[in-house]
């Protein structure tokens, strides 16, 4: 038995609210559970209870026995002075406030359902599963599950803007230098993510708009920072990117000791960062304004003409410096555009009128439904429970839940767990 249960079945009020009693024999009527509190102190405050005749208003403190109240030395804590209900599972032994006057108990499990307790430890029993609910998960009903996917799918946009927040104040409130540092981790994907926002802070963003005219300039710049212009070879491209480069570092002062490696290992060449740098070079040499214009965007296939955007020529006939392929444009596919929007379009977007004060829900998440679902193992595993990946918005809201809150076994937080719980 876990201490989140209890706060489980007192918020939501899952057990006999009839004919309470207290261990004294008091008759106990419940006004109001009180609000959760997260932080230290009693577990609910301002609960409103009627006890005998008497109605009282105060904290609710819980615990799974009452001897843990003299365990967690709250006999010595003025914050709770104030409990007027001691909430356990297993009742041992009377508690006491510093008057000697005894603390009114209730045992809960006396007046919780069969069917709620076996739920309970069929959820988090021990067998070795997936999920806790893998068992239950395909019959939740449809409307519960849509509700909370939204629900997750908003909270991780959340956690999203909360850390380009973060990226914000270390850019001086500039939200294109913001947006830079976000499209470039996302350019280098899973395996050069970190170099690429690395090489992304190695310079000021003003540097990238000084040089944002000249297509080779840029090139040379994100080339060099990364570390790709070391090579000995005779290549009439690469000799003018290092030249380039070599007036850039002279003018501008750059420095890229602390810029981490690229890999090329396990990639597919389309996703060399040769080729990705190029990509994001030609966004950038295309488009001055790119968060202003996505700002002003709402429809999907707009994004798509913002964001089609082709790799240098040379990189026609190049998948690396100096060695010759067969021939091809390399433009940005549909599919990696959507990752683009999914993980940096959006989240900056809902940052931005959150910082603004204004509430983009709606346009979001038409957006985000409109967008084709991911492809991963966690989405692989929840399409083999229950058929509902439709769209970006329900692969993002199952990585949220798997993540957030499957492994973390907070199943009493969860819209889902609590479906369950209610047999």
């Amino acid at each position: 038995m876990r201490e989140n249960f209890l706060y489980f079945l007192w918020k939501h009020k899952k057990f006999n609210l009839f004919n309470l009693q207290t261990t004294q024999g008091e008759s106990l009527l419940i006004k109001s559970v009180g609000a959760h509190n997260q932080n230290s102190g009693p577990d609910f405050f301002n609960a409103q209870l009627r006890i005998n005749d008497q109605l009282w208003a105060g904290n609710v403190e819980m615990h799974v026995k009452s001897s843990d109240w003299y365990l967690h030395k709250h006999e010595n804590d003025s914050a709770y002075d104030n409990v007027i209900l001691h909430v356990v599972w297993e009742h041992d032994t009377e508690v006491y406030r510093k008057d000697n006057s005894e603390i009114p108990t209730l045992v809960l499990k006396d007046y919780v359902s069969p069917i709620v307790l076996g739920n309970y430890h069929e959820l988090f029993s021990k067998k070795l599963k997936w999920i806790n609910c893998e068992n239950d998960f395909p019959t939740i009903d449809d409307f519960v599950l849509h509700n909370w996917l939204e629900h997750l799918y908003i909270e991780r946009l959340q956690g999203k803007a909360t850390l380009i927040e973060g990226l914000l104040k270390g850019s001086n409130n500039n939200w294109e230098a913001v947006l830079f540092l976000m499209l470039a981790k996302n350019f280098g994907s899973k395996i050069n993510g970190e170099p690429f926002l690395s090489l992304a802070k190695s310079f000021d963003f003003s540097i990238l708009r000084k040089v944002s005219s000249n297509a080779l300039q840029l090139e040379a710049l994100f080339y060099g920072q990364a570390g790709l212009l070391n090579n000995d070879i005779e290549d009439s491209y690469l000799l003018s990117l290092k030249k380039e480069y070599r007036f850039l570092v002279q003018k501008f002062q750059l420095d890229n000791s602390g810029v981490m490696p690229v890999q090329f290992f396990r990639l597919r060449p389309p996703n060399f960062p040769t080729i990705r740098l190029s990509q994001l070079a030609s966004l950038y040499h295309i488009h001055l304004n790119v968060f202003s214009k996505i700002i002003d965007t709402i429809q999907k296939e707009e994004f798509y003409e913002i964001f089609k955007v082709t790799a240098s020529n040379y990189w026609d006939t190049h998948y690396n410096f100096g060695k010759v392929s067969k021939s091809s444009k390399k433009t940005l596919t549909k599919s990696f555009i959507d990752l683009i929007l999914v993980n940096t379009v959006i989240p900056i977007k809902f940052a931005y009128n959150r910082f603004l004060g204004k509430n983009s829900e709606e346009d979001i998440l038409k957006l985000i439904s409109e967008i084709a679902p991911e492809k991963n193992s966690i989405l692989e595993q929840f399409e083999k429970l229950k058929t509902m990946n439709e769209s970006a918005l329900e692969s993002q809201a199952l990585i949220q839940l798997k993540t957030e809150y499957c492994n973390k076994h907070k199943c009493l937080e969860c819209a889902i767990g609590n479906s369950i719980l209610k047999g």
